[in-house]
């Protein structure tokens, strides 16, 4: 697997749900919803939605994103859950469930 993606961030879909793949792009909002981190991870061709839970290993460097900073992203594509998806964005029927996160710049 190349060291920064296997996949640019507009390219995950339902073709791609169970497999590992690594995004890299810019943490374009960060949401905690209950414990449970959102990351939009933005790059020129798109925007992808990854999920971080609690129990991940990932979890205690997804506290530490801030927006605009760029970082790898490692997960396994998954379906949204029925009613979460996003018709608007080309990657809106998926997520990425976090396994591992790199920062590989900060925004100061």
């Amino acid at each position: 697997m190349h060291r920064y993606r296997s996949h640019n961030c507009g390219e995950p879909s339902e073709a791609l749900v169970d497999k590992n793949i690594r995004l890299s792009g810019w943490c374009h909002r960060i949401r905690d919803h209950g414990g449970v981190l959102f990351i939009d991870l933005r790059d020129h061709y798109g925007l992808t939605q990854c999920v971080v839970d609690p129990d991940s290993a990932a979890f205690p460097q997804a506290e530490k994103l801030r927006s605009e900073w760029v970082a790898r992203i490692d997960g396994v594509v998954r379906r949204r859950p029925s009613g979460t998806e996003n018709a608007d964005m080309s990657t809106g029927q998926v997520e990425i469930y976090v396994n591992d996160i790199e920062v590989l710049g900060r925004a100061d």
